[in-house]
């Protein structure tokens, strides 16, 4: 069993290395093993790799591996991950943050709503639905009537795993 410790030790050392590639599908890849491997030793590194890569893809990834393991240390760098120039990258903070259900993210995610891409508006519903804050109930009701029926369709039941009544 000592073994297998000093092995993943050194997994994770290696991958956090990878990170710091200069090849944007090494640092990707990285991002993703550690993303599943779930191992809160990597986040500092995640969290300054999203903050600072120039590849929206990697911050894509790093995003999704930092919902993965829903650190609570992500929250901030992923609350500034919303305002991101890529959509993607903007969808999968908001989808980490309902992962690690920080309060601290419900107003961001709020102003997020307003998102012109349906996809990051459905994750920024998503989240705000796991995290079960009353202030954005109101929200979410209108949402109920957004121009995108996935969007609609999130809202309903972020609405009625709320307990909210009338959310269908």
């Amino acid at each position: 069993m000592a073994s297998d410790v000093a092995g993943d030790m050194r997994s994770i050392g290696a991958l956090v290395r990878a990170l710091a590639d200069e090849d944007c599908y090494v640092r990707q890849e990285a991002a993703s093993a550690l993303g599943a491997m779930g191992d809160p030793r990597a986040v500092e590194a995640l969290v300054e790799l999203l903050e600072e890569d120039d590849d929206e893809d990697v911050r894509e990834e790093v995003a999704w591996a930092l919902g993965k393991i829903s650190d609570a240390r992500a929250v901030e760098s992923l609350i500034r991950a919303l305002l991101d120039s890529g959509k993607d990258v903007r969808g999968e903070a908001a989808w980490a943050l309902g992962r690690i259900r920080d309060v601290r993210a419900v107003e961001p995610l709020i102003h997020a709503l307003k998102d012109a891409d349906e996809d990051v508006r459905q994750q920024v519903v998503w989240a705000l639905g796991r995290i079960r804050d009353a202030k954005a109930i109101e929200l979410l009701k209108q949402a109920v009537s957004d121009k995108s029926a996935h969007v609609r369709e999130a809202a309903a039941e972020a609405l009625s795993n709320m307990g909210e009544e009338g959310a269908l």
